[in-house]
């Protein structure tokens, strides 16, 4: 009877933690956008440092934040399928009322090809808000900031917003701030033989058999196309379905999210059966999937040395102020699974347990996500420095060990991800 009992648990704890998600989704739809979700902000209060310490140092990477997407792919595409098709007479009422409204946001995007929306900047500024008024002490007086962004206008931007901010905190502040070609070997580093791994003929075999599992589209086209021939042998509907997806998950970014809705296309099935095809393609990509070698997060392992090398010269100073970098998704989401943070580095063989393993990218990398190391002693000299991780300004868990949760020993940190880059066979 126990053991009945205990498997009854054990079944009801897993019927749970597969709906988790999915009920996420439907409180909010656009976490479904995944990496186009909005910036969320933190979620809770931080944790007082063990007594004594005050923070000295921060480190961070950031992405940028909220963006358009890109011309004539994003947005010309669709509006020049659907507008054919009206001169057709192929469209519905509500065909014709999504075609109204690609109009619009096509003219609203033209000439920003990924350029940073006023929502993006709103959310860099309001992380450095918090970032100053959480640690005032790293940025007391004349200290220094030292930031850097890849060579894209977004970044530079996002940048940009969070350094006035800081400005405004503290006017006293010495910044200085680059994007150059010179900084990309580590701020946006490139490695074509983990590129090679992302599209192996297992990994495009496992995706594929997944994603006709979950693709649904007919209904959609349904609600747009009065000719069920035109759109199954005219148009390339399945193609059709991923761009209207895409704009309706980055709405949220501009300030078309206040009059256009183009989530209403979607029914709730279909809103997370999108979100589960993206789930899976990122995860491959990006995070530590076998099908990919396992070992597509050592991209960043460029990124980390310099973390750790910047980290121990910063330690050496006085007041060392903060060191600011600001980069992208394909960087963030990699880091978070090399740094193994939430035990975000776990190495899952079955796509259709990612969502049940608690590997959701929504969590991981929203516009403007960002990591952040801070850094505390007692005074200047000591040796045991230690510090805490912030993801997405939450506190985050290491895969090491620590008497001192949720801040670690920097030493700690150090012997064991030195050791892990070291062993890394490139």
């Amino acid at each position: 009877m126990r053991n009945i009992l205990v498997g009854m648990l054990l079944l009801s704890c897993m019927a749970v933690s597969a709906q988790q998600s999915k009920n996420e989704i439907k409180a909010n739809r656009c976490l479904s956008g995944s990496n186009y979700l909005a910036y969320p902000g933190p979620e809770g209060s931080l944790t007082k440092a063990p007594k004594g310490y005050t923070p000295f140092y921060i480190s961070h990477y950031g992405r940028h934040g909220s963006r358009y997407l890109l011309g004539d792919r994003d947005y010309g595409k669709p509006y020049k399928t659907m507008l054919k098709a009206d001169s057709l007479g192929k469209l519905t009422t509500k065909g014709k009322e999504v075609l109204r409204n690609l109009a619009a946001i096509k003219a609203e995007a033209a000439g920003r090809d990924g350029e940073l929306t006023l929502l993006g900047a709103e959310q860099h500024k309001g992380i450095a808000h918090r970032m100053y008024t959480n640690f005032p002490e790293v940025f007391e007086g004349k200290t220094h900031v030292d930031a850097k962004s890849t060579n894209v206008i977004r970044c530079i931007l996002s940048m940009e917003n969070a350094l006035q901010q800081l400005l405004i905190e503290n006017p006293k502040l010495e910044i200085r701030h680059d994007a150059s070609n010179h900084d990309m070997y580590y701020m946006n580093q490139g490695d074509k033989k983990l590129e090679k791994l992302k599209r192996t003929p297992e990994a495009m075999k496992a995706l594929k058999e997944f994603n006709v599992k979950h693709e649904m589209y007919d209904r959609v086209m349904g609600l747009l196309f009065n000719d069920e021939d035109y759109w199954k042998n005219k148009i390339d509907a399945r193609s059709l379905n991923h761009e209207l997806w895409e704009l309706a998950c980055n709405m949220q970014s501009t300030e078309l999210r206040k009059s256009i809705d183009l989530y209403d296309l979607f029914n709730e099935e279909e809103i997370y059966n999108n979100w589960l095809m993206s789930n899976a393609w990122w995860y491959i990509a990006y995070g530590p999937s076998p099908l990919s070698g396992g070992v597509q997060p050592y991209s960043q392992r460029n990124l980390l040395h310099k973390i750790i090398s910047e980290a121990d010269s910063c330690i050496a100073l006085k007041h060392p102020g903060a060191t600011l970098r600001y980069g992208h998704d394909t960087m963030v989401m990699p880091l978070t699974c090399l740094l193994d943070l939430d035990g975000l580095g776990k190495q899952i063989n079955d796509l259709e347990q990612l969502d049940d393993e608690n590997w959701r990218n929504y969590n991981i990398f929203p516009m403007a996500c960002n990591i952040q190391f801070v850094f505390y002693r007692k005074k200047f000299g000591d040796k045991d420095i230690i510090f805490k991780v912030l993801r997405n300004e939450n506190e985050a868990t290491l895969p090491i060990k620590t008497d001192i949760a949720p801040y670690y020993h920097w030493k700690d940190f150090k012997e064991y991800f030195l050791k892990k880059l070291a062993d890394y066979k490139e």
